[in-house]
């Protein structure tokens, strides 16, 4: 920032120096003054005029997850942001659950579940924006074995294929829960025994996670790389995502007992937290098993809405509903997204797998988002994060965010960032 600002103060005084050069000698007298510029600290002269309010949000907001903490035992890290302000990120409870220690940190990163989904959308959207895939061309063209005709990757992405369950699949056939099942054998097991579809394709909406493990597999076949390389090179690396990984047992021949890498799930019951083992169905990606920590979450959010993925007119159809709408279930799917109509202009997803629990909620009218991550199978509700999220008590003012300041400062490359530079002017 004091980058910038001297930046800014020399190109006015080179600017009324130029001016004054009509004065002939008392111009050179004048600049000479100016020859040590000073070292400006912007804190010092600028002053965040919501900084009450924040200080009123961030307590408020405290006051909840504290509350939470002592009547639930919650146990997780939490990042509210608005405006383009983070406003409150705090950690609360430890890593080892069972025996209440090593407490946890803000930027340690939890396993997803199904908000693992609106990453592999973003996958999708950019081998669509470089015009490697089309949303409505058959599955069988990218992945030719496929034995169901008439399913579309928009399909998969909406969860409008109508096909069941690989859980179910893999719980009858597979023959030895100590080895991992990946995605190839999952498609492989579609061909063998070609389970029977809950329904026609783009017939009904059934939310499966076989849709968007499909989706990681066409990824794969697409690309010629594993889907974990291609998350971390195109865009957990661009993004500065460092604490994001898709958690691979690509080369164990044996499921480990535990993984080992990020925070571990735990189940609560009646005794001592129980820690979620490894299980075999953890060897399917793209529907599930990343692991992220809430400002990587948030970060690539921003980045989303920056179009530093894709363009506009391609992440936006994200949020667009991919079915009609039906009385029983009132909320629509887009990719990789849940579009609320209870809450006006808001989107959001939940997770749960094997002792973890997530949320990522946004309102798009007030530009607020709120990322909870937990590392137990029960704890906070969503109707107390929604809570939050609509609270309107507060208001505060607009807050911009420097892109090209980031890739300046972090020394990073945006996928689209030549795009925007192109069609749009990002300001401090």
């Amino acid at each position: 920032m004091k980058v910038k600002i001297i930046y800014i103060v020399f190109l006015f005084i080179t600017f009324f120096g130029v001016v004054s050069c009509n004065n002939k000698e008392e111009s050179k007298t004048e600049l000479k003054k100016y020859v040590k510029i000073p070292d400006v600290n912007i804190d010092d002269i600028v002053n965040d005029v919501d900084e009450y309010k924040i200080k009123k949000k961030y307590d408020a907001i405290d006051k909840v997850f504290k509350n939470l903490q002592k009547r639930t035992g919650f146990n997780g890290t939490v990042l509210f942001a608005e405006k383009g302000r983070i406003i409150y990120e705090k950690a609360f409870g430890f890593r080892d659950l069972r025996f209440r220690r090593d407490s946890l940190k803000i930027n340690d990163s939890f396993q997803l579940s199904s908000l693992s989904k609106m990453f592999t959308a973003e996958a999708i959207m950019m081998l669509k924006h470089q015009r490697l895939i089309d949303y409505d061309t058959d599955l069988r063209t990218y992945i030719p074995e496929f034995p169901y005709e008439g399913i579309t990757i928009r399909m998969l992405l909406n969860h409008r294929s109508g096909l069941s369950r690989y859980e179910s699949l893999a719980d009858k056939y597979w023959p030895d829960r100590k080895k991992p099942f990946f995605n190839e054998d999952m498609i492989e097991y579609y061909v063998k025994y070609k389970p029977t579809p809950y329904s026609k394709p783009d017939k009904m909406f059934h939310y499966c996670n076989v849709n968007y493990a499909l989706l990681a597999s066409v990824v794969e076949r697409v690309t010629g790389m594993s889907f974990e390389n291609y998350m971390q090179s195109k865009i957990f690396a661009p993004l500065g995502m460092t604490e994001s990984y898709i958690y691979a047992m690509r080369d164990d021949t044996l499921v480990p007992t535990y993984i080992e890498k990020g925070v571990q799930g735990y189940y609560i019951g009646r005794g001592r937290p129980r820690q979620a083992q490894n299980e075999y169905l953890n060897g399917v990606k793209g529907d599930k098993i990343m692991f992220s920590d809430v400002n990587d979450m948030y970060r690539f959010w921003i980045a989303s809405q920056y179009g530093l993925l894709v363009p506009d007119s391609i992440q936006e159809e994200a949020y667009i509903p991919g079915s009609p709408n039906y009385s029983k279930r009132k909320d629509n799917y887009g990719f990789g997204w849940r579009i609320s109509a209870k809450h006006k202009g808001c989107i959001y997803h939940y997770g749960w797998w094997k002792g973890y629990r997530s949320f990522f909620l946004r309102d798009n009218i007030h530009d607020r988002t709120l990322i909870v991550l937990t590392n137990t199978d029960k704890g906070v509700s969503s109707y107390q994060l929604w809570k939050i999220l609509n609270d309107n008590s507060i208001e505060l003012s607009p807050a911009s965010i420097n892109i090209p300041y980031i890739e300046w400062s972090e020394e990073l490359s945006f996928p689209m960032a030549e795009y925007n530079k192109r069609h749009s002017t990002v300001l401090l």
